[in-house]
Formats: structure tokens, C-alpha cells, sequence
């Protein structure tokens, strides 16, 4: 593989200058993505399975909002509440036993209210029990791509061996938004007043809700093992931004901390075209071609989400197999162009050939392969492939 390291002045360049400024988190994990493009942007211990407190509530959103699209639960109907549903304590409803509830309010219930009484109704009425309910969450989980997931209940209630990570929190929500945008407005909802007789269990718990900065969603948590935590998500423009962080120490905590990374992901990171389908961005040469090169251009709009402080040069690198065999086709892929900005994952763009170069005839080969031997005579051998 041959590597040629460049600063592209094909490509546009306010973004050839361009670095992330850190943002050092309080939180003890964290995960931030754009939507849009899935970039990650800050990954703290993103990958460590740990007590996820009630944000575990939206794997069993999920699988609610599977459920009613597959037909299997509807949102008028009414579910019945049990024994054991009543008998947890924490954030709940205050459901009792013997009552009926439907299915919209139950959902509104786990978003708002952070219900884990709503959370055993839906599970049971899902899986038969909260314990199956659990194995099947966290078997979907394993199908959806969350391998660092297992489930022991329905909400995240302190229990062995119930942990997500916060890339998996992550993914989550983004599934949620993407696969579910008819019932996504739900989590945006500030008050929810199920029992009049407890008219202070109402407000949504999300800190960011109102504040003006696009937040709509989507769960907070908490208890003294996991601390406080938040999925979040805020659409600013064109952008959506996914967060999560978690072991925090109180509450306010969490709400700055959550207000603070918002912004940075909105302020420190924006879109950036780099270049148009069709530029070429540098030369390869040819072996046994009519031609000694072949130009690589561009195969497609390059636009990428970068950061806007100027630091260091954006690291960008075209890649090949070379010499370059003819015959070549125009649009034939030859390389790549590998742009590494500086904290975030590198991206591979292909190049593709700009024009036909046709094989060398007998002649042509002859003559092709005298040059090659002179100029091997004197200029020593070719230098190793990196």
C-alpha cells in the first residue's frame, strides 16, 4: 500500500486548521453523538457495563412501541395492575392493585413520572412476568447491537447483575428517535398529572426541558449505586446531538453538567464541506499503462462534522496500491483519501480513477519495461511499499 501525506489544497480549507477543544466531564461515564452523522464526539468509559438506574426505562419503551406497532398491545387499551407492580417503591405512579390503566398513560407514566410501577404493567402484560419481560429485554438488546446490556427487571430498580454501558444508552435513543418518531414527541412532555390526589408527582425530571436550547428528551436516573445520570437529546438547526452521562453526585450536578455539554457539542462542532465529487486530489502512477499516471478524484461530496477551533492541521493522508495496473476504467475505485481529524474516529473516502488509461501495447511494454530498468539502474531500487 502505497501512503502520500499531504495538506489537500484541493479540498477547502478553513478545515485543513481545525481541533476539538476538550471538554473534561464531571460525570464518571459519558457517551456524546451527533445524530446525524453517528460521529462521536466524547467517549468517557462509554463501553463499561454499569447500573444504569431508570434510563434503563427506555429499553422497555422501546420494546412498548415495537409491541404496539406489531399489534400486540394498543395504546387505548387498558392493562391491569398487580400486586407486585404496586410494591415498589422509588419513583412510581402510586398505581394500586386491581385498577386498570391503558397503555398511553402507562408510557407517559415511565417517560414522565419515571413510574416503576408502570414499567412492571407493561412488562407483564408483554411477557406474562417482569423476570421473562427482563431475559427478552435483554436479548433484543443483544439482536439491536447493545453487547454490553443484560437486564434483571423492567426499570432499572438496584439489582446484580442489571447494566448497560453508555454507548448502548446511547444507541437506545437513537433508535427510539429514528424508529419511533410518532411516539418521540412524548418525551418532550414537561407535566403529566395521572392522580390528581398526588398532584406533586407531575414534573418531567429532565433539567433541560424549557431551557431553550432544543433539549426534548429523554430519561433521567437515579440511586446511590449508579448516582445521577441523563440520556439526553437537543436539536439545534439542521443537528441533533445524542448525550449520555451518569455518576454524578447530585441532582444540580447533573443539570449543569448536562447544560454545559449540550453546548459544547452544539458550539465546538460543525459541518463542514470539504470538497466536491469529481476534484482531484492527486496523481498515482501507472504500470504498463499509455499513460504514466492516472488522477484520484473525489467519488462523492465530502462533508464532514468537525471541530471549529483552530488548533492543528487536519491530518489527511491518500492511500493506493501502486503502481496503478492498466487498464484502468474512469470511475474505477484506486485509493483512498483517510482525513483524521484530531479526537475524533478517522473517515475513508474513496478515490476513484479520473480518466481511461489504456494498456500499453507490445511496443508500448517493451519500451515501458527499458525505462523502468534504467531508472532502477540509476536510482537505485524502488523503495518498499508502506
Amino acid at each position: 500500500m502505497r501512503g502520500l501525506k499531504l495538506t489537500l489544497s484541493a479540498l477547502a480549507l478553513m478545515a485543513s486548521s481545525v481541533s476539538a477543544q476538550s471538554f473534561d466531564t464531571r460525570a464518571s461515564s459519558a457517551y456524546v453523538m451527533d445524530y446525524n452523522t453517528g460521529t462521536v464526539l466524547m467517549a468517557k468509559k462509554a463501553d463499561l457495563p454499569l447500573p444504569p438506574a431508570s434510563m434503563s426505562k427506555l429499553m422497555t419503551l422501546f420494546m412498548t412501541f415495537e409491541a404496539i406497532e406489531n399489534g400486540i398491545l394498543d395504546l387505548d387499551q387498558e392493562l391491569p395492575v398487580s400486586a407486585a407492580a404496586q410494591a415498589y417503591g422509588g419513583s412510581t405512579m402510586f398505581l394500586r392493585a386491581g385498577e386498570r390503566v391503558s397503555v398511553e398513560d402507562l408510557i407517559r407514566g415511565v417517560i414522565v413520572l419515571s413510574g416503576n410501577d408502570a414499567c412492571v404493567v407493561l412488562a407483564e402484560a408483554m411477557a406474562g412476568t417482569e423476570a421473562r419481560f427482563a431475559r427478552q429485554m435483554t436479548m433484543r438488546a443483544q439482536q439491536l447491537g447493545m453487547t454490553n446490556s443484560t437486564f434483571t427487571n423492567s426499570n432499572g430498580w438496584p439489582k446484580a447483575g442489571h447494566r448497560m454501558s453508555m454507548r448502548d444508552l446511547g444507541l437506545i435513543a437513537s433508535k427510539l428517535i429514528k424508529d419511533y418518531p410518532q411516539y418521540y414527541p412524548m418525551f418532550a412532555q414537561k407535566e403529566f398529572l395521572f392522580d390528581p390526589a398526588e398532584s406533586a408527582n407531575r414534573l418531567n425530571r429532565n433539567p433541560l426541558l424549557g431551557l431553550g436550547i432544543g433539549a426534548d428528551g429523554l430519561k433521567t436516573g437515579h440511586t446511590q449505586e449508579a448516582g445521577y445520570g441523563l440520556v439526553g437529546s437537543a436539536i439545534q438547526g439542521d443537528r441533533r446531538i445524542i448525550f449520555v452521562l451518569s455518576g454524578m453526585d447530585t441532582a444540580a450536578e447533573r443539570a449543569r453538567e448536562s447544560e454545559s455539554v449540550t453546548n459544547w457539542a452544539f458550539r465546538q462542532f460543525a459541518q463542514t464541506e470539504l470538497g466536491t465529487k469529481g476534484t482531484k486530489i492527486a496523481d498515482a502512477p501507472v504500470s504498463i499503462g499509455a499513460e504514466q499516471t492516472v488522477g484520484l478524484m473525489l467519488d462523492a461530496d465530502v462533508s464532514l462534522l468537525l471541530p471549529v477551533r483552530p488548533l492543528e492541521p487536519l491530518k489527511t493522508e491518500v492511500v493506493y496500491n501502486g503502481p496503478v495496473k492498466a487498464p484502468i476504467s474512469k470511475g474505477d475505485q484506486i485509493g483512498e483519501l483517510i482525513i483524521s481529524p484530531e479526537g475524533l474516529a478517522e473517515t475513508r473516502v474513496p478515490l476513484v480513477a479520473d480518466r481511461d488509461v489504456a494498456k500499453h501495447g507490445f511496443v508500448g511494454r517493451v519500451v515501458a519495461a527499458g525505462l523502468h530498468l534504467v531508472n532502477r539502474i540509476n536510482n537505485g531500487p524502488a523503495p518498499e511499499a508502506s
